[in-house]
């Protein structure tokens, strides 16, 4: 997939803490399309490679619309989009990636954002109100002034909008248990926010039926157990030989390396973003093998289908040789 130069020809503040980013091609002409829920990963100025979700309406083939938090705390991404990049700046950019799509054979589309998890949900507004299919978008902030896109979001959702501002103390938001309780038949959810929210929410939809229930990250939601325990899983990490089917190359990923590394080191453009498991951009075909899968990306049940491998994180099981499609 061909990398992408985009010209940032509008930035706005849409709350203290976010801003929106603009960005056409280059060259000028059609961008590539996109699905509700998409997005792209920018290189940034300092070296790094982040997913920034497809905010704009998907019909549109001129320009590409994002919204950033900034993280002071983070890894540098959003703080080089927020305090360096300026209108009239280009950017590489891939073309847009999917791993948050709408299910728009459901009955009904219940949708849940938290901060700068409203970002893939506005997209989805656009998409849902396009096909006229029934939804409603639970949007939970600190305050109106916290709140992003709160304009487009009440014309895109209406009635089917509810707002959620606790003040910073989650325990007066909203009641995911209640909101939760029973699932609509058919119905499948789409949760996109931090961590706490999304983990709070994972639980209280933990009934619902299987495949129904859809999780977009922007960090990880790991907790500190989970985050040890991965850990060890790793002080134990062997050696183990991957085979790449459309080259028929055989290589060996040393117990200090993941997939990801080798097949950089080998000249192999792969797609990637977070490396570390969560943000699903370096997920590749598996043909054959066993994988001790250590993502948050995937379910459950595609984690034992087998069929896929995020390569920044997850490993051969031991004794295992995995065959890639690639």
């Amino acid at each position: 997939m061909p990398d992408l130069e985009l010209k940032v020809t509008a930035i706005k503040e849409l709350t203290p803490s976010i801003k929106l980013f603009e960005l056409v091609r280059a060259v000028g002409g059609e961008l590539p399309p996109f699905q509700a829920g998409a997005h792209i990963d920018i290189r940034t100025g300092n070296g790094l490679i982040r997913s920034y979700s497809l905010a704009n309406d998907p019909t549109d083939r001129d320009r590409y619309v994002t919204a950033v938090l900034r993280e002071p705390n983070g890894g540098g991404g959003s703080k080089w989009m927020h305090d360096e990049l300026k209108v009239g700046d280009v950017v590489t950019s891939s073309e847009p990636l999917q791993n948050f799509p709408l299910n728009e054979r459901a009955p009904l589309s219940i949708l849940l954002a938290g901060g700068i998890g409203i970002t893939p949900i506005m997209a989805m507004g656009y998409r849902l109100r396009a096909q006229r299919l029934p939804c409603h978008l639970h949007y939970c902030t600190k305050a109106p002034e916290d709140t992003a896109f709160m304009d487009e979001v009440k014309a895109l959702y209406g009635d089917h909008l509810t707002l959620h501002h606790d003040g910073g103390d989650p325990s007066k938001g909203i009641d995911l248990k209640e909101t939760f309780a029973t699932p609509p038949d058919g119905a499948h959810v789409y949760i996109c926010g931090p961590p706490g929210l999304i983990r709070a929410a994972q639980e209280a939809t933990a009934h619902w039926p299987q495949g129904t229930v859809h999780v977009e990250l922007f960090t990880s939601a790991r907790t500190e157990e989970e985050t040890a325990e991965i850990a060890a899983r790793a002080g134990a990490d062997q050696a183990f030989e991957i085979e790449l089917t459309h080259s028929g190359e055989t290589l060996t990923v040393p117990a200090d390396k993941s997939i990801l590394d080798v097949l950089l080191d080998s000249g192999f453009g792969v797609p990637y973003a977070c490396e570390e498991g969560w943000c699903g951009a370096c997920v590749i075909d598996l043909v054959a093998g066993k994988a001790d899968h250590r993502d948050e990306v995937m379910s459950d049940a595609e984690k034992a289908a087998n069929t896929r491998i995020q390569v920044c994180i997850s490993r051969a099981l031991p004794g295992e040789k995995l065959v890639l499609d690639l």
